[in-house]
């Protein structure tokens, strides 16, 4: 069975950090690219970072530039989120998904990306 699994989230006060992780099963996460998307209460969900399957990253959310970063862990068919100095306005559920090529398109369509996660709750306040 094809799955994501987000984990991760937690409270956290403004300034701190946090890594999500995606544990992917039933596929190999290596082969696609893998895009980090938040949907904040009352908004559409928008696309944060992507990591190609080889090599770079694209970011759609200028908000985090500076402050997130992603990477991926091939052997453990993970992909994480770094969150550094968040912010109030990056509360938030995470989620995670495929996209179906392995490499990162310039727009985080939403369409263009197949398996999602169930999102892990990222909450930022003091």
């Amino acid at each position: 069975q094809v799955q994501l699994v987000e984990s991760g989230g937690d409270v956290v006060q403004p300034g701190g950090s946090l890594r999500l992780s995606c544990a992917a099963s039933g596929f190999t996460l290596a082969y696609y690219a893998i895009g980090w998307f938040r949907q904040a209460p009352g908004k559409e969900r928008e696309g944060v970072l992507c990591i190609s399957s080889s090599v770079g990253s694209v970011y759609y959310a200028d908000s985090v530039k500076g402050r997130f970063t992603i990477s991926r862990d091939n052997a453990k068919n993970t992909v994480y989120l770094q969150m550094n100095s968040l912010k109030p306005e990056d509360t938030a559920v995470y989620y995670c998904a495929n996209h179906i090529t392995a490499i990162c398109p310039a727009s985080a369509k939403l369409t263009d990306f197949g398996f999602w996660g169930q999102g892990t709750q990222v909450t930022v306040s003091s």
